[in-house]
Order: structure tokens, then sequence, then C-alpha cells
């Protein structure tokens, strides 16, 4: 037998003998069928307590405390888990008797991991508002800590993720996961991905050992991980070693403002190799990339020195208010009381007293002074006067952010004559200068941990660079010039988008035409806007770097000229009247600070400036679509995180730290669509248009070692390239087993059902049809981004022609398939987006057939046009055959039965018999085409309006009153009765609670005397929309 697609239960058995034979977990069995199963099992934590030698009766009221806390019922997931974790973590204090000392009851014995029971169950049966059954669950003292949903190789393993979701709603098993805190998913083939409650499906983890780490734990995992041969069984090592499993819940959890995190792989690495210096008193540096979260890396920094270093304090010093606000802000999200330094004088204060244990400080920038001047001042205003009684209290710990700037060294300096004693570890989101290496070493120590730009992009924590240097062509002002400009920009597109860009041609002409570069550059990021993907769609939005402030307001203007007005300013400038007094003298500098004034007032339009950036940085956070563009100069370029920014324009001279910073702001992950962050770069910072080598390790870069700085961008054409012929691989490879002549009907039979009689194979191919979608989206995006180019990219005229041929081909299929199995209506959020690709550089006709479906069903199309009509509406490729139509019209309506079955259970069986019996005449050809598509027509009108029917009584006049009717044998007086109980009696919200629940079953139970008849009646109460 084949071991290919392994069914669960093979992967299952192995990985229970893992947890038993490797980690050395107790097998509890298999729980199926075993009564009250529980996130706590009382037995097995109180056996565990008395082995601790607690008393009885404190054990009693321990265990008490805990069941109360995590049984509660009111509150939300977040904040019992919370509750219950805070119990876990400091235990429980109790007392025997009133006016005793109260005792510490910990359930979980975190010193000595190897001291603590370790339990696996499998096949979980849980009782909730609908019974479920996790596939593996990890309990620790009896107390269920991690939860494991299994797939097939085949099936993926998002499946498994989405099964967590669902479980942890009330509609399902949500208390069972108060106490839970690792919650996993996997299979052999894509391994395991690991989160908490509540994360959702995007912010899954992958776990990775670190090579480099050289601690007993780590090197006993990394012996372990080379004894077993699946990559889920290796992540399975990595987390759920006892010692490894515990330390991750005890020391890298965090509830921050409303989520709860766990930590990537980097930054438990991180802290580790940080703790081990700590203890020996040597400091040094973590460079972990921009993006890979090196707050929360500070932040069980922080905890584990507070908890595990008697009298410790802890400084985070930075020189950046965006960074200064984020730290304060993160360290307050998650309960950690933080004080935030008003000036150097206040922190000098601070450290001469015992409190606050916890402090940040800003070095501001004073003025318009440059970075060494704003440190000058900030060394002096902490070091000159200092009272004659400065002791710094405490065992201090001092936390540079963004330790790579070169002025750094004089801090260190300053900061060590104020604190001699106090240990140093400096962060840096940004490789270390070449001639800054040797002074960084000096100054903090060696390296305590790295994880590098390239390491962070393969571990999909951050994404790829692709970059792309722009010429501003200057001369563009014959009108054969500017034909040829737009045929250039537009070979790639279809008519019918080229049309629709020519309607805006006398603009463009007319910036085209202008002597200004700036016009030139807001004409060419107009045009981008309009055409690449996610600026087009409003999913994402970009970001451009100006030379100066005037040179900003230049562009916002421009902007605005242009019609273009979802865009802003960011910038230190803000205006002020005494600037402008007596200056309008016609000199260049005067009329300079007057026009920035002017154009600033006109944009904030009397808003506070710092109100109008923080509502200008949270609607391009939230709302990309509204504010596409930010203008900045130098603010926002660190320490600003927002996940739709993918296009970063560079129109300024930038090298080093300020350049690889600015770059980062466009690597955050946000959402399947985008796969790269974009750098358009129209200073040619690494001189690649003039050099024939394309080198982005040296020029802007050559500051850093070669290393250091390398992968870090990638050519934009060669990523194009590459990522269109592995989508094209990854398209055909899916479609390979679909039977000759690979026409519509072969593709439907192989995605929809091979015969529309089989009721279950249109739910089977789900995951098939998934992958279809998936890929052909892949697909269509991977070539948008290319289309222009092609030849440039190194394919020939002919190869442009085929895969243009081949993409619209497996579009075909992709709209094909989607009508078949009716699936159409539910992936209708992403469609637009698709559509817009599709229309500019595939096919604008088919895009137009399929708009027909936009906004109703294609059996609505049939109830409504008759189903002769709604026939012609289908594709090419479906209609010219009466089969593949055929087959089309029943995935429809099977699909629908399936969907409304459990709103009619009676009536939908009998549609369903009806269904079966018509696909066999058709197979069998006892009827006509035209007779089939006449009496499919009617059945139809049945499924999908019940009401048409003319054998329900004049009081059944209700979708309810029918589907009680239907399922009490025709009974109308008691159809009528129960339905009139339920909606006088029925409480608000009863779905979700068991009590009010209750309510609606003795409605049902005052007329039906048959307990398992009340049950289905019940369930068929729940899914009426009228109840």
């Amino acid at each position: 037998m084949s071991g290919v697609g392994e069914r669960e239960r093979i992967t299952q058995d192995r990985v229970i003998d893992l947890f038993v034979n490797k980690l050395g977990y107790i097998y509890l069995g298999n729980w199926k069928e075993r009564e009250n199963n529980s996130n706590i099992e009382e037995d097995l934590l109180r056996a565990y307590l008395r082995r601790k030698y607690y008393r009885k009766d404190l054990i009693n009221r321990a265990v008490e405390t805990l069941i109360k806390t995590a049984g509660n019922q009111v509150d939300k997931l977040y904040y019992v888990n919370k509750n219950v974790y805070t119990l876990l973590r400091y235990g429980v204090q109790v007392n025997e008797h009133i006016g005793e000392n109260k005792v510490t009851i910990m359930f979980i014995d975190w010193d000595k991991p190897y001291d603590n029971d370790f339990y696996i169950a499998e096949e979980v049966t849980i009782k909730g508002e609908h019974t479920k059954r996790p596939d593996i669950v990890l309990y620790v003292n009896g107390i269920a800590l991690g939860v494991l949903e299994l797939k097939r190789s085949t099936v993926s393993l998002l499946e498994g993720i989405r099964q967590n979701l669902d479980n942890q709603t009330s509609t399902f098993i949500k208390p069972f996961f108060h106490t839970m805190q690792l919650v996993m998913a996997g299979n052999d083939t894509e391994g395991l991905r690991y989160g908490t409650i509540e994360t959702k499906e995007k912010y899954y983890l992958t776990w990775k050992e670190d090579n480099k780490t050289t601690d007993a734990l780590s090197e006993e995992v990394q012996k372990l991980c080379s004894e077993v041969e699946y990559i889920i069984d290796k992540h399975l090592v990595g987390i759920c070693h006892k010692e490894r499993f515990l330390e991750i819940i005890h020391d890298f959890v965090v509830f921050d403002r409303g989520i709860k995190k766990l930590c990537r792989p980097n930054q438990y690495f991180g802290v580790k190799a940080a703790q081990k210096r700590v203890k020996a008193r040597e400091g040094g540096i973590i460079w972990h990339t921009q993006g890979s979260g090196k707050s929360l890396t500070m932040v069980w920094l922080t905890k584990w020195i507070r908890e595990n270093i008697p009298n410790s304090r802890v400084l985070i010093v930075t020189d950046r208010d965006e960074l200064d606000k984020q730290i304060e802000k993160v360290y307050k999200g998650v309960d950690e009381d933080i004080y935030r330094t008003r000036s150097g004088r206040d922190l000098i204060e601070k450290l001469n007293s015992t409190t606050p244990l916890l402090l940040c400080s800003l070095i501001h920038k004073f003025g318009g002074k440059d970075e060494d001047e704003s440190y000058d001042d900030y060394i002096k205003e902490i070091t000159q006067d200092l009272p004659i009684d400065f002791k710094p209290k405490g065992d201090i710990y001092v936390f540079v952010d963004e330790c790579h700037r070169t002025q750094s060294g004089k801090l260190h300096e300053a900061m060590k004559t104020i604190l001699p004693h106090a240990l140093f570890i400096g962060f840096t989101g940004t490789p270390l200068l070449k001639k800054d290496k040797k002074r960084s070493v000096e100054v903090f120590g060696t390296y305590i941990h790295t994880y590098k730009f390239d390491e962070a992009v393969k571990d999909g924590v951050v994404l790829d660079l692709v970059y792309e240097a722009r010429d501003v062509e200057q001369n563009i002002t014959s009108q054969e010039k500017i034909d040829a400009w737009f045929e250039a920009k537009t070979k790639g597109l279809t008519e019918y988008a080229k049309t629709r860009l020519k309607q805006r041609w006398g603009t463009i002409q007319r910036v085209l035409s202008s002597k200004s570069r700036l016009e030139k550059i807001v004409k060419d990021i107009i045009f981008d806007m309009e055409t690449k993907d996610r600026l087009q769609n409003g999913r994402g939005n970009a970001m451009l770097v100006a030379g100066s402030i005037y040179e900003a307001c230049k562009y916002y203007e421009l902007f605005q000229a242009s019609g273009f007005t979802k865009c802003a300013i960011v910038s230190s400038y803000r205006p002020n009247i005494n600037n402008i007094k007596g200056e309008s003298t016609g000199e260049d500098k005067a009329t300079e600070e007057k026009y920035k004034y002017d154009i600033y007032t006109k944009m904030l339009n009397g808003k506070d400036p710092d109100q109008f950036e923080e509502e200008v940085k949270k609607q391009f956070i939230n709302d990309p679509a509204q504010m596409k563009l930010l203008i900045v100069v130098d603010k926002l370029l660190t320490g600003f995180d927002a996940p739709p920014a993918t296009y970063l324009y560079i129109d300024k001279s930038m090298q080093d730290h300020g350049l690889f910073q600015a770059i980062c702001r466009v690597n955050r992950l946000h959402g399947e669509d985008k796969q790269f962050g974009f750098i358009i770069d129209y200073k040619d910072l690494f001189k690649s248009l003039e050099k024939s080598i394309k080198d982005y390790t040296s020029e802007a870069f050559e500051a850093y070692d070669k290393e250091d700085v390398e992968g870090l961008l990638k050519d934009r054409l060669e990523i194009a390239k590459e990522r269109l012929n592995n989508a094209l691989e990854s398209i055909r490879a899916l479609c390979e087993p679909v039977e000759p002549p690979k026409d519509t009907l072969a593709y439907i039979r192989y995605f929809c059902a091979h015969g529309t009689s089989d009721k279950e194979a249109l739910k089977q191919n789900e995951e098939k049809r998934l992958a279809l979608y998936k890929l052909t989206t892949a697909l269509i995006r991977a070539y948008a981004g290319i289309a222009n180019e092609m030849i440039e990219a190194g394919y020939t005229s002919e190869e442009k022609e085929a895969i243009h041929k081949e993409v619209n081909y497996y579009d075909s299929v992709r709209a094909e398939v989607m009508l078949a199995a009716g699936d159409y209506i539910d992936l209708k959020s992403y469609e637009p987006a698709m559509r817009h690709l599709i229309d500019n550089y595939i096919s604008a006709e088919d895009s137009k057939k399929l708009s027909t479906f936009d906004d109703m069903t294609l059996l609505d199309l049939i109830v409504e046009k008759g189903v002769s009509e709604a026939i012609n509406d289908l594709p090419e490729g479906i209609k010219k055959n009466k089969e593949t139509a055929a087959e089309t019209i029943e995935n429809n309506v099977r699909r629908l039965i399936i969907e409304e079955m459990e709103t009619n259970p009676k009536y939908y069986k009998n549609m369903s018999i009806l269904l079966d019996e018509l696909i066999k005449q058709r197979k069998r050809q006892v009827l006509s085409y035209e007779e089939y598509l006449r009496k499919i027509g009617e059945l139809i009108k049945q499924v999908k309006n019940p009401a048409t029917s003319s054998r329900y009584p004049a009081s059944i006049n209700t979708p309810a009153r029918r589907a009680l009717y239907d399922n009490l044998d025709g009974d109308e007086e008691l159809a009528v009765k129960i339905d009139t109980e339920i909606k006088t009696t029925k409480p608000d919200n009863w779905r979700g609670t068991k009590i009010k629940k209750r309510v609606v079953e003795n409605a049902i139970k005052k007329y039906v005397h048959n307990d398992e008849l009340a049950q289905e009646i019940l369930k068929i109460a729940e899914s009426q929309a009228e109840y």
C-alpha cells in the first residue's frame, strides 16, 4: 500500500510514539468514548499535589480556585485564559483556617521541570455547544496546556489551524481552551505551526532550532531532532521537549493589549543567549533584523532579569521619539509598569532613588541640531551638576536601542561614568558599519545573538525586498516620444486597460512635456497607483522619501494638482507664523519658508500638527485605500510599522543605516497578496543604471561588510521572472492528473465530481479546488507583475505569447470550475482585486462574462431567466458541451441542497432523491436534453423556494413553520403550536448559551415527548433565521 497521502491515523500513531518513547510523556489512551473529559483532570492534578506534600485541605481550596477560574462562562476567552495563566505561573495563595498565614500552592514546578507529570491523550471528546474531538491533548499535572490537530499529508495544515480556531468559539468548545497555552496544527509534508489562543491563521509560527546555540538543553533537543525523520517530528521535539515546553510557557508568553502572544524562535534563542551573558556579567549586542520582533525580545529579557536577579532595574535608552513611545506602549500593553523620563535631570533623580524599577529615556533631538549635537546635549544634561549624594540604586541593566549609531560610543562612556557598575546590552535591527564594528564590540561586547535579514525572509518573518532603479526621462517633448513612452509603459496591457488609461492621457501628456523632474516622478507614481496590483486595489499603499521638507511640500502640491488627494506629508516641520514674519523680501530662503508655511497650513486645515500626524498614520495603517501615499523626509523611516506599506519611492540621497532602515518599512507581512516589498529608486543609489552589473552590496551600502547585507535587495525583474516560472510550474503540476483531452468537462470532473450523483465528491474535492484558485491567483499576480517587461526579463517573443495564452487558459479553467462547483459566491470578497488584474493583463471579455454572477448565483439566474437563457450566460467552455452544462447545474443544485439540509432535513432529502433520479434519467438518455432542462428548472425552483409548493396548508406560511411541518410528519397543528411557543419564549441570542438554549428546548419538549425527536427539532430551530 502506498504511503503517499497517508491518513492522519498513521501520523497520529507515530506522533504518540514520539511523545512516549522519545520525550517521556505518559500515554493516557484514546479518550473518544471516555465520559467527562476536561481541561483540568482533577484526579491527576490532586495526585501531583499530594506527591508535592501539600496538605489535603490546602489542595482542596487550591483546586477549587483553579476550577472556578477556568470554569468562568461569562468573560471572554482572552481574559479567562489570562487569569488561569496567572494562577499557573504564580500559584494560588490559600490558608487552611482563617487567621493562618497563607501558603502558595504551585500547580506546576517551574524550577524543576522534570518533577512534573507530563501526559498525552488522543481523540479527546469534549462536550460543548457542539461536541468536538481534538486529535491530541498535552496535559501537565492533569492541566491541558497543549492541543494538536493533525492532517494527512495531502491536506493543508491550514485546515488544522482553522479547526483549532473554530473549536475556540462559543459554538463549539471554547471553555476547553481556558487553560490552553500552545495551540498547534501540522502534517507530515508541511511540518508544524504553533500559536496560542485566538492566534489568527496568518500569525501561526514555525519552529526552527538555532544551530549556533550551545546550552545543554539546545544540544539535547538537536540530538533528538537528528534521530527523527519527519519535519513535524523535529518541530514537535523542539517545542514539546519537557523542559522547553515549560520554559516557553513560563518565560515567553505575553498578554499584549487583548492579544496573547508567544515567542518566535529567534526571540527565544536571542533571550536565551542574553540570559547566559547576564549570568556571566557580560554585555554585548543583539542584532535582530527589522520587523523580527525586537521590542518583545526586550520585554522577555526584562521580565527574566527582574525575576531572576535580585535588586535589578532596567533602563532602556533610545534616540527616536517614535521608538520611545513604541517601547512605552509595548511594555504598558503587557502590564509592565514602565516610567518614561521627561529629561536627563529626571532620569538622574529616578536612578538616585530605588524606584521605578523599569525606565525608558529619550535622547531628545533639540531644535534643528544634528545627531551628534543631540547626543552631546543629552550627555551634558545627565553628567553635569550631578547631585552630591548621587549613587545609583539597584543592580542596573541598560538596554541601548538602535546601538548601531556612531554616537552610542560617546553615550556609553557618559553612562559608564554615572552608572559604573551597570551592564550594557545593545539592540540593533541593522548591521554595524565596518568602521564601527571594532568600536561597538569594545563598547558593548561581542554579538550575543544575530538574526539577519536573509534568515528572516527564509523563515517567513519578513518579506523579500525587490529593487528597481528608475531613470527620470527629462526630454519627452514630441508627440512621437510621448506615444513611444506610453507604448513602452503599457505593452503588456489589454486594449481595454490601455483605453481606460488613455482617458487620463491629457494630464499625462502635459506632465511628460513639462521640464520639472518632480512632476515626472509624480506622474510615474500616479501611473503605478493606477496599474500596480496592491496600489490599485487599495489593499496596499506607499511612502515617498523626499530630499527636503521644501521638496516634500512641492510633491504634495503636485499630487493635489493632479487630482491625487489621498496623500499627506509627515515631517518634523511645524508651521509657525514667527518663521515667516518679515521674510517676504524676494530672497530664495524667505520664499522657501513662506512656501512651506502655506502648503502645510493648507494641508493641516486648522488641525494641530501632532493630532494630524497621528490621524494620518492611523489611516495609513488601518485604511490604506484612503491614505495611499505618505510623503516623508526623515520621520517614520525608523520605528514605524505599517504592514500595508508595499512600495517605497526614494528621491533622496541615502546610505548605510538610514537607507537600510527606510527600505525595511515595506518588508512587513500583510495578507497573501503582499509577496514583496518594492523599492523604487529615482536617485540610482547603487549606480545600477550606470553599470551593467547589479550589485546591491556596494555604493550606498559600501560602508557595510558585504556578508552583512547580502541578499537584502533583489533585482525586480530577476525575481519577477522566477516568480512567474514557479507559478506556472506549480499550476501545471496540480492540473497534470486531469484526464485527456483536458477540456472543460475533464477539469470539472477532476476538481468537482466525477459523476454528479456522487454526493460526497464535491465536498471531498474542495481542497483541490482551493489549491487551483490559489495557484491561479498566484499565476495571475506573477504574470501581471512582469507582463510589460517580458522581453527585458529574457523571454523570447514566442515565449511571451505562449505564456499569455497559458495564463488565459488557466484563468478560464479557474472560472469554469468555480462556476461548476458553485464556489464563486464564497470567493466574492477576493474577486474585485483579481478582476482588475484579469481585465488589465489577460482578457476583459471573460471577466465581463463572469460579472453576470457578481450579484446572483447560477441558480438565481435560472429562476429569473429560465434555464436556456442562463446557460447562454455561462463561459464558452461550459455552454458549448451539453454534458458539461448539465453537470455544472447539477453540482450547483447538489451544493445548495447540502447547504440547506440542516434547515429542513426531510424536505431537502426528498429534493436530493429527485435530483438523483433526474441525473439517472439524463445519463440513461431517457429524457431529451430539452425535457431534462425543463425538469431541472422545475426542481431548482422547488429547491430555491419551498414556498412555491402547493402541498402546504395556508397556516404553514414561513420557512420555520414549513420545516417543522415537514419534520413532524405533516402535523399542521403541532407545527404552529411549537413555532408560536418558540417565538414567544426564546431569549435574545439564545444559540450561544446553554441556559438560554434550554428555554427553547423546554418550549419544544412541552409538545414533543420523544427525546430523540425533540433534539432533532431543536437542531432545526437553531438553523432558522427567524428564530
